[in-house]
């Protein structure tokens, strides 16, 4: 039984970019699909599509990489876990690296980056950190 299933979608991604994978699939949700919105967005993945298949759908992730292979995504971390939920305000969205990272962010109003989670002056469970 999986308690975190945001930290698995994580942790594939993660191990799926160290070794250089064009894409990688996972058990979908609609938590996963705002958090595979923010990430193409913000230009972290290709482009991600839901799979259906016989027993369940899936959330498969086109994976980015620089031209000459560097990796697009060089570190992905949870944050808010399910023993200790982290939230914050607007105010205290800080940018990460400086504005070169982002923090995914599920508001009321959809999962967000911080970016537009301080642009529209909403808080809300700081899901992951990517950079």
């Amino acid at each position: 039984m999986m308690t975190d299933p945001i930290a698995d979608m994580l942790t594939r991604i993660r191990n799926a970019v160290r070794v250089e994978r064009p894409h990688v699939e996972m058990p979908l949700s609609k938590v996963k699909k705002g958090v595979a919105e923010v990430l193409k967005r913000e230009g972290y993945i290709w482009d991600f599509s839901e799979v259906t298949s016989e027993k369940f759908p899936h959330l498969r992730l086109d994976l980015k990489y620089g031209p000459n292979g560097e990796r697009v995504i060089r570190h992905i971390r949870r944050i808010s876990k399910p023993g200790r939920r982290i939230y914050n305000r607007a105010v205290e969205l800080r940018p990460i690296l400086n504005g070169l990272g982002i923090s995914i962010v599920s508001t009321s109003r959809g999962v967000i980056s911080d970016r537009e989670a301080r642009q529209r002056n909403l808080g809300g469970e700081v899901l992951c950190e990517v950079w």
